[in-house]
């Protein structure tokens, strides 16, 4: 395989819209496949592609002002690297086949989402060092004709430029309240030393704080002891931490929370009971510490996990399940299949299908959480609370996952990673990682009964203003600004309502003319916010310390034109525009 693009047998490209041209070749060699271009109603461009061999789609833009390229699996890889080192392998369990490039004004220069969410593709990017361009190639296996995807024209932003990619893609109908409440889970709070008292006695304190639904993570099952997976495949519960789970179930909903437990049930560990049944099954080994990976490819593999799952929800009255490590089927991309299911991505949907059809039938409505990287479009269907990746006590990690999650989550409630904090620091330090997390739904994962007076206020502070804000925050537009610089200015709108979210020394622009209700938060170290007024003329009406304690604002008048507004760091600001 060539290092470079360049290298690859050059093709004629066609014009396809703006500056970006195309190029499709069919995996037959010197067949090129046909392919049809269409405006739909929305403004964004359909490309059919009719070929049911593997295809390469080839891309590409002038270089001119391009400074970042952004995508479902570009972790801290967000600026425009050599194509040469540009690479992403994707499926319907592993990000997802779509993109964005934008200049140094944020303006997109290529936005495009494959329609069809499922097969096993390699997108290869880049600059192209001896063509001055930039390039996306993808590769895509054998899939069903056509094969389809979407182009946003030049838009103002990356994230207007995905709005109209998502509503392309389908938008589905609002998340489900259950997943748009506060969580807590217990993981970084207990890791795997769970037992019903303990658990019972947080949940408690969770429902007081306003958490709707509490997770209960790893540690519940038979041998759930120590941080690896040598023991998973049986998902039996371990009678000494929960002598009678049910009941312990029971009585933690009757608090009004709905009830979630952990379960990675692709894991297969050699300590298990079922694990000469299924070990064949599952070559795959050590792709997480301890355990072999089940190959969904396989019927028998597929059976196991769905009355698996199924058995959990029914037996023990649960509301859902979160189902971690589904990623690592990914072990199987590219092989032959042992089963009746050629590749892992179909094999995947096919097994969630039925995993949630069965689960509804024993809890219609049940909740359940995915997370980075299986959060994608084509995850939709299958799970209403996408989560971002584990990021322990990272407040910048978190911001970055859940907006980027944002910008292609279709349908799916974007929630935080678990929240923890260092017990000893101030309340603005931890009241950080909720600032952090402001722009999805938190999941707070601190030992409350163990939480300082201090910090049991920030908490309830925090949530209270995140109950009051949740509209804006869940249903409104989302501006968060270049990808490669992490978000340090997010903007959250929804008619007259603006939440604005600042985390770097940044000018903040606020439109007196589009909101009438500001609310800004400090996120900095700094005691001061500046703020670029337009159109009108703000006060301050409340401003709040990290703790929820209340300043007193003075009666000065902001704007129009830059102002500088004493906030404490970690606190907020609420605006009104004045009469």
């Amino acid at each position: 395989m060539s290092v470079t693009t360049a290298g690859l047998v050059p093709v004629p490209t066609e014009p396809l819209v703006d500056d970006v041209r195309l190029a499709v070749l069919s995996g037959v060699p010197g067949t090129a496949a046909r392919w049809e271009r269409a405006t739909r109603p929305d403004g964004t461009e359909l490309v059919e592609i009719h070929s049911g061999e593997e295809l390469e789609i080839r891309l590409s833009v002038p270089l001119g002002d391009a400074v970042g390229f952004w995508h479902s699996d570009a972790g801290w890889k967000r600026t425009v690297v050599a194509d040469w080192a540009g690479l992403a392998r994707v499926s319907l369990v592993s990000g997802a086949a779509a993109g964005c490039l934008y200049d140094s004004a944020g303006t997109s220069m290529l936005a495009f989402a494959a329609l069809d969410p499922v097969p096993e593709t390699t997108m290869r990017y880049g600059v192209s060092e001896e063509n001055k361009t930039f390039v996306v190639h993808l590769r895509v296996t054998a899939t069903d004709s056509p094969y389809r995807l979407i182009f946003a024209r030049a838009s103002a932003s990356v994230a207007a430029a995905m709005r109209k990619l998502r509503g392309a893609l389908g938008r589905p109908a609002r998340p489900p309240e259950g997943a748009r409440v506060p969580v807590y889970s217990t993981w970084y709070g207990f890791s795997q030393a769970v037992e019903a008292d303990a658990v019972e006695a947080e949940a408690s304190l969770a429902a007081e704080l306003g958490c709707g639904a509490i997770i209960l993570d790893d540690g519940w099952q038979e041998l759930g002891n120590g941080r690896g997976y040598h023991g998973v495949g049986d998902w039996r519960v371990d009678t000494a931490k929960f002598p009678d789970f049910a009941a312990h179930v029971a009585r933690v909903r009757g608090m009004g929370l709905a009830y979630l437990a952990w379960i990675a049930p692709l894991l297969l560990g050699p300590r298990a009971e079922c694990f000469p049944e299924l070990s064949a099954h599952a070559p795959a080994a050590d792709v997480v510490p301890g355990a072999h990976v089940l190959d969904p490819r396989v019927p028998e593999v597929r059976r196991h996990v769905v009355d698996t799952c199924a058995r959990l929800v029914r037996d023990h009255g649960l509301d859902g399940l979160k189902l971690d490590f589904l990623e690592t089927v990914m072990a199987y991309a590219g092989t032959p299949s042992p089963g009746d299911v050629a590749d892992v991505g179909t094999a995947m949907r096919v097994l969630l299908a039925e995993l949630v059809a069965a689960v509804e039938v024993v809890r219609p409505g049940a909740l359940i959480e995915l997370r980075q990287p299986y959060a994608g479009p084509g995850m939709a269907p299958f799970g209403a609370m996408l989560r971002a990746d584990d990021c322990p006590a990272d407040a910048v990690a978190n911001r970055v996952r859940t907006i980027d999650l944002g910008l292609l989550a279709v349908g799916g409630a974007v929630h935080s990673d678990m929240l923890m904090w260092d017990p000893a620091v101030p309340a603005r330090g931890a009241a950080r990682q909720l600032i952090g997390a402001l722009h999805s739904v938190p999941q707070i994962s601190a030992r409350l009964s163990e939480l300082t007076g201090e910090h049991r206020r920030m908490l309830a502070f925090w949530l209270e203003r995140w109950r009051e804000l949740r509209p804006v925050l869940l249903d409104g537009d989302v501006e968060p600004g270049r990808p490669d610089e992490l978000y340090p200015v997010v903007r959250a709108e929804l008619g007259a309502r603006c939440v604005t979210s600042v985390t770097a020394d940044r000018v903040v622009p606020v439109d007196a003319r589009r909101h009438a209700e500001v609310t800004v938060v400090n996120g900095t170290s700094s005691g001061r916010l500046v703020l670029e007024v337009e159109g009108g003329t703000l006060r301050a009406v409340r401003i709040f310390d990290a703790d929820g304690s209340r300043i007193e604002p003075s009666d000065r008048r902001l704007g129009p034109g830059l102002c500088v507004l004493d906030v404490p760091p970690s606190g907020l600001a609420d605006l009104e525009v004045a009469p």
